[in-house]
């Protein structure tokens, strides 16, 4: 009873040492860190790459934000408990910088660090989400058509007012008709 107990107790501190230092580093929302989520899941052997990719599908699936995968993972590790402890630890850390960022942004309206700050993160929250697409790609094995689609998605979204379930009806359609063929 006892080893099953440490080896629990690890594993809820496994889930802390990862989604804490994440969530303190989630510049640009939780697209941003789902690239390291991934390594970091693998790499801990909780998770392969094609479970990771399934997680990662029902969580963007399901209403809620981008990082609910995080209790998705728990949940696979460490049940019930783990879902709370990883979702806690996806959650407080980011919402006590941002709070008290929010404090100092507020009260500094007129420093050059603000400017400074804008410039500089918004790239890097770009280069992060980015990121996040390869991994999530690379985990779920895709394909050349699938990688073809995924960039088709993005351009039409980006250049057209095409509604996403609009392309999303479209795009069903089409693996639909592939695979009856």
């Amino acid at each position: 009873m006892a080893a099953a107990k440490s080896v629990s107790d690890n594993r809820l501190l496994g889930l802390v040492l990862v989604f804490a230092p994440l969530s303190a580093l989630s510049f640009g929302g939780g697209q941003a860190i789902i690239a390291d989520m991934q390594h970091q899941t693998v790499a801990q052997g909780w998770l392969s790459d094609t479970e990771f990719a399934d997680l990662f599908a029902i969580s963007r699936a399901a209403p809620g934000p981008s990082t609910l995968i995080s209790a998705l993972i728990g949940w696979q590790v460490a049940g019930l408990v783990g879902a709370v402890v990883a979702t806690l630890a996806m959650y407080v850390p980011s919402s006590l910088i941002v709070y008290a960022a929010s404090r100092w942004w507020h009260a500094r309206r007129d420093s050059p660090w603000r400017d400074i700050l804008e410039r500089g993160l918004a790239p890097i929250a770009v280069g992060l989400v980015f990121a996040g697409v390869l991994a999530v790609l690379e985990a779920a094995h895709a394909n050349i058509f699938q990688i073809a689609t995924a960039a088709a998605s993005a351009g039409l979204l980006m250049f057209t007012r095409i509604s996403a379930y609009a392309l999303m009806a479209a795009v069903a359609a089409i693996y639909a008709a592939a695979a009856l063929m």
